[in-house]
């Protein structure tokens, strides 16, 4: 179960090695079959990179990619109004649990990465060593913070709720931000650091109850309020504002 709804065997993303020209940039284009669409179906994907394509049954890929090609307007449009994207590089700035942090590079400090505040100016990440480790370094780090953080509340909700979980995975997925699997693991977006922190209290929770409810129905969502009555001011905050959580650091295609 996903934070966004059931896993539907009919709905599948493919990996294609086809790309869309658009102006010169090349997007890569994603495929999905749906045995109840009923025409093809274009848009962009999460982090607005890439394009997918949902395909009802009959179409086939010659057909979908001619209708983007079709579209060429609306992409332009839609690439046009996107973020922009934000780097894991010296002097960009980033939220961390939706605080403003300024990536520091130290190339002759000792350790790794470290924060360091002052009440005149924003925190800066800092980071150490070889220009080439910024990336990774930074992108570890802030999968460290977000795992403490949802650990630390999906154990706090287990325990509200009276139910037990087998592990906390995170992992870089663009079509949701949780899911809870029929053997008890809890996987999660390491994304979801960038969002304030009630955020990832809605996560955790909306996650933890689908280990009693699979579903979505009243009762699933009465069991997430009860936990967290604050939860609508988050979940609406993920619909607003979730997908420009993909545009910081490495970019994964959908």
């Amino acid at each position: 179960m996903s934070l966004f709804g059931f896993s539907d065997s009919n709905k599948r993303t493919a990996v294609s090695d086809l790309t869309l020209d658009i102006d010169g940039t090349r997007l890569p284009v994603a495929l999905r079959r749906n045995a109840r669409a009923r025409r093809i179906i274009l848009r962009l994907d999460k982090t607005g990179t890439g394009v997918v394509l949902t395909l009802p049954p009959g179409s086939s890929e010659a057909e979908a990619l001619r209708f983007a090609e079709k579209q060429a307007g609306w992409i332009r449009k839609r690439l046009g109004a996107r973020p922009s994207l934000v780097p894991f590089d010296d002097g960009w700035e980033i939220p961390v649990r939706d605080q403003a942090h300024v990536i520091t590079h130290r190339p002759n400090a000792r350790g790794t990465v470290w924060v360091e505040s002052n009440d005149a100016e924003p925190p800066k990440l800092c980071v150490a060593g070889d220009s080439a480790h910024i990336v990774r370094r930074t992108k570890d780090w802030l999968k460290r913070e977000a795992r403490a953080e949802l650990k630390a509340r999906c154990a706090n909700y287990a325990m509200v709720m009276g139910l037990t979980y087998k592990r906390i995975d995170l992992r870089d997925q663009t079509t949701r931000w949780g899911s809870c699997s029929s053997t008890g693991v809890l996987s999660f977006s390491w994304r979801l650091i960038f969002a304030p922190i009630e955020v990832l209290d809605y996560v955790a929770a909306h996650e933890v109850a689908h280990l009693e409810e699979m579903n979505h129905s009243p009762k699933f969502w009465a069991l997430v309020e009860e936990a967290l009555p604050t939860m609508q001011t988050s979940r609406r905050w993920l619909k607003q504002h979730g997908a420009g959580l993909h545009r910081y650091g490495p970019v994964k295609q959908s």
